[in-house]
C-alpha cells in the first residue's frame, strides 16, 4: 500500500488522503449531531451535509488532475528520449492510473456516507 502511495506521487496522494480524512471527520461530526438530536428540523445541517459530497468530488477531480500532470511530464520525457519500449510505456500508464483510482474510491465512499447520513435525517 505504501508503495502505491509513493508511486502515485507523494503530493497528490497526500492531498487525496487529506480529503479522505476531512470526509471522515465530517461524517463523524454530522453523524453524532444527527443521532444525538432531532436533526430533521435543522435545514442548515442538511445543507452542510453536502460538504461530504463536495470533498468527495474534489478528490475525484484532484485524482484526474494528478494523472494529467503526471502524463504531461512523462510524455515530455518520452519526447526527449525518442524511442521508448511498449512495456515501459505501459508501465508508466499503469502508474498514472493510481491517483484517479484513489480519487474515485474516495468519491464513492463520500457518496455512500452522504447517502447514509441523509437517509438518517429523513427518518
Amino acid at each position: 500500500m505504501i508503495q502505491l502511495f509513493s508511486q502515485g506521487g507523494i503530493l497528490f496522494m497526500s492531498i487525496l488522503t487529506l480529503c479522505l480524512l476531512v470526509i471522515l471527520v465530517l461524517a463523524v461530526y454530522f453523524g453524532t449531531r444527527i443521532f444525538k438530536a432531532d436533526a430533521s428540523s435543522d435545514p442548515l445541517l442538511r445543507h452542510r451535509l453536502s460538504y461530504i459530497k463536495s470533498f468527495g468530488l474534489l478528490s475525484l477531480v484532484l485524482g484526474f488532475l494528478g494523472q494529467m500532470i503526471g502524463l504531461y511530464t512523462a510524455f515530455g520525457v518520452i519526447q526527449k528520449a525518442g524511442r521508448v519500449s511498449q512495456a515501459l510505456l505501459a508501465a508508466g500508464l499503469k502508474i498514472s492510473l493510481i491517483t484517479p483510482l484513489y480519487g474515485i474510491l474516495i468519491f464513492i465512499l463520500s457518496l455512500l456516507i452522504w447517502l447514509f447520513l441523509d437517509g438518517m435525517m429523513k427518518e
